[in-house]
Parts: C-alpha cells; structure tokens; sequence
C-alpha cells in the first residue's frame, strides 16, 4: 500500500526546509509506505533547485518543475497525475493545513470513507479573509445544485478509486474540491484550527482568489444565467410601475412628467441590466472556447521522481 501526498509550491524558498523536515517526520508516522510529489508552479526563486536538494536526502520526495506559473489548481492536477498511492492526498505548502493530520485521515478512511476532507472551524488570517470566505462558501453552496461541504478547501485525502474519477473529467476551469465534491462516494469531514503562515507571503492574491471563486460558481451553479432572468423580471416590473405612475399622473392628475431626468435614468437601467447579462453571458461563451481549444493545463519540464 503507498500513500502519495501532492504539494503545490511557487516562490516558497523560505519554506521548503521546513516543509522537507516536517512533512517527512508526519508521514513517517504512518502505517503504510509513502511519496510525496512536490509541484514547483514556475518559481522565479530558489525553490526549484531546494526542492531538488531535498530529493536527493530522501528520494521519496519527488519534485516536478513545471515550465511556468500555470495556477494552484493545475499545479496540484500535474501531481495528481503522477500520484501512484493507493491513497491521496493534497496539501499547501505554506504549512498552514498541518501534515500532521494526514495519520487522523488514514484512520477515519479505514472506517470505509473514501474522502476524508478537511474542514476549517478557525482561521489565523485577516478577519476580512475570513468573512469573504464563510460568506463565499454559503453563497456557493445556496447557487449550487451540488453539497459542497462549507469551510473545505483542497486539503484532503482519498481514494485510488476517487483519483481516477477525478482525472477522467478534463476540464479547463478547475475547482478541485468542488470535482472531488460532486464525485460522490462515502466522505466525511475532520475539522481542524488552519494555522498562519510559517514564513513568505501568501502567493493567492485577491484577484487569483476571485477568478477561483468565479470558477466554482460557473462550474457548479447555474445561477449566474437565472440571474439575468431575474434581472429580466425586475426590469419589466420597473417599467410597468413608472407606466403606471406616468399615466396616472397624466390623465388623473393632469401633470405632465418631465421627459429628460426619467428618460436618462431608464436608459442607464437598461443599459446597465445588458451589460450585466452580456458580461455573464461572455464568461460563458469564453470557458466553451477554452474548452473546444482543449490545451494542456500544465506542462512539466523537468522531473525528479
């Protein structure tokens, strides 16, 4: 039996000696062999030739070099890739999800889960990060036809059988706890206190955090297109109520309605509620292009396995 742990890492040179020492001694611990398969995302630092002096102390820890920055998501699909456990799992680098956990998991799947994810009760991050993020997981999961558990991200451990579902399903907008979500099996959640930073800085910034939230939306909710609709009712209930207005006005009062204060704001409504449905509507005519194009989501230039 071998478990294969997957870790995305890009500009993390301050952590990788930590990272090496720490997730080696946690899997240690565990009853079955082990690899760990660390993904470098195109790091402009000292990353790529650390990690690859990490593989020579211990060749159980495998490294990928991809060509450049592909994202985190397509950086933990290329280890997925070439994951060969029977068991996976994903993991930060940043050591703020605790490698620690990984034997707790093992041990809750062999009570016959096939997912054990984790779930965030307490956060050590900005409280403005927190309240997006509870907020943003409760909008996903009231916009979604699908359960995805609230407060889970990528940290996790599954199945052989999970992995190959996961990988048969190619898609260009990845959000892999949403794949892992909508797979179904047997899964359960382990909560656990995510942990601060132990060095750098957060390589998520707001906008990759948006694009990844729009990419669950897009992905497992079809309320983006029954928000135009939406939009579509409030317009003709808009109209209707100034039609009214304007007519009673006019025949029962005998006041005439000056023309262009209401006539500026009706077009700037309008106007408005077009480019919301045109935006929404691009996003999705743009991921079926990305889709027909069909290009690799990562390309790995070196490896080290």
């Amino acid at each position: 039996m071998l478990f294969s742990l997957v870790i995305p890492v890009y500009n993390e040179e301050k952590m990788i000696g930590e990272l090496f020492s720490r997730t080696m001694a946690a899997l240690e611990r565990l009853p079955i062999e082990f690899e760990i398969i660390c993904v470098d995302d195109g790091s402009k630092d000292a990353t790529y030739p650390l990690l690859a002096e990490a593989h020579q102390k211990d060749e159980r820890f495998k490294v990928l070099s991809l060509s450049r920055n592909f994202g985190h998501q397509a950086a933990i699909l290329a280890g997925l890739n070439h994951a060969k456990g029977d068991y996976i799992g994903i993991m930060d680098g940043d050591l703020q999800d605790p490698p620690e956990l990984f034997l707790d998991f093992y041990n809750k799947m062999q009570e016959g889960y096939d997912v054990v994810y984790a779930v965030r009760k307490k956060r050590k991050e900005a409280f403005y990060k927190k309240w997006a993020y509870a907020i943003y997981y409760r909008l996903l999961g009231r916009m979604s036809g699908e359960k995805i558990p609230l407060d889970s991200g990528d940290f996790s451990m599954f199945s052989r059988r999970v992995l190959d579902v996961m990988l048969a399903m190619p898609e260009q907008s990845l959000f892999l706890r949403g794949i892992r979500s909508w797979v179904g099996f047997r899964q359960t959640g382990f909560e656990y206190e995510r942990d601060g930073r132990a060095a750098g800085e957060t390589k998520y910034s707001l906008g990759k955090l948006l694009r990844l939230a729009m990419d669950g939306i897009f992905s497992f909710s079809r309320f983006p297109v029954k928000f135009i609709g939406y939009l579509g009712i409030v317009a003709v209930v808009f109209s209707m109520i100034y039609s009214f207005i304007a007519l009673g006005k006019r025949f029962l009062w005998g006041e005439v309605i000056e023309g262009y204060t209401s006539l500026v704001l009706i077009i700037f409504f309008f106007g408005g509620i077009q480019l919301i449905s045109l935006r929404i509507l691009g996003e999705y005519v743009n991921r079926i292009y990305d889709e027909s194009r069909g290009r690799p989501l990562f390309i790995v230039k070196d490896k080290l396995l």
